[in-house]
């Protein structure tokens, strides 16, 4: 007799991952999605939604005026982070826009995978505390003079351009209590890379 019946689908758990202003949390993100995990990218896949969705995009202008879109349609990401920084309470209103529909769109993507373990990268995972719907979390951090000469020579930014930018993020040592797993990414790519097998190990064995 031939079941028709669809296969059960397999329970999946949400592994978060996040680190501060360079930090390499994208870095140990690519060595986990080599290793076979499927990775969802927030802050990449915002910069997508911001553009694409017609609803979100009226909801940012009614909050930070037309400007935060150029005129051919793109968001302006240098306006709205001018705009925002300098402000607390629109960064706040502004998160609270985006972030539902990152949210949104993360939940379908999670229904069309098929493995047990899924990753999610995400700068703000203790912040909004969406680590309380993770499995577990995994923080990757180093120290904050390998954090600001990372970033100063990526973006091109000052020492005191990045320190600014670092003292607004939540302390390390407050996000070190949040996370299960921590990751320190101060001494080379191999390291590095071995840290986070052994971290996947320990997921692993969590789950039998």
């Amino acid at each position: 007799m031939i079941n028709d019946e669809p296969e059960p689908r397999v329970s999946t758990k949400i592994i978060g991952i996040t680190g501060g202003i360079g930090s390499g949390k994208t870095t140990v993100s690519k060595y986990i999605e080599e290793a076979g995990y499927p990775v969802y990218y927030s802050d990449a896949r915002a910069k997508s939604i911001v553009n694409d969705n017609l609803h979100l995009q009226q909801e940012i202008k009614d909050l930070l005026g037309e400007k935060s879109y150029s005129s051919d349609g793109t968001y302006d990401r240098k306006y709205v982070s001018e705009v925002v920084f300098a402000d607390a309470d629109l960064l706040l209103k502004l998160n609270a826009l985006i972030h539902p529909a990152v949210r949104v769109d993360f939940e379908k993507w999670v229904e069309q995978q098929t493995t047990p373990l899924v990753f999610k990268e995400t700068a703000l995972l203790f912040e909004l505390k969406l680590h309380k719907s993770c499995y577990k979390s995994i923080l990757v951090t180093a120290d904050d003079n390998c954090r600001l000469k990372r970033v100063m020579d990526r973006d091109g930014k000052t020492y005191r351009e990045v320190e600014t930018i670092m003292q607004k993020q939540m302390s390390e040592r407050d996000k070190i209590k949040f996370s299960d797993y921590a990751i320190y990414n101060n001494d080379g790519l191999e390291e590095l890379r071995t840290q986070i097998m052994l971290v996947l190990a320990q997921i692993k064995d969590s789950l039998e």
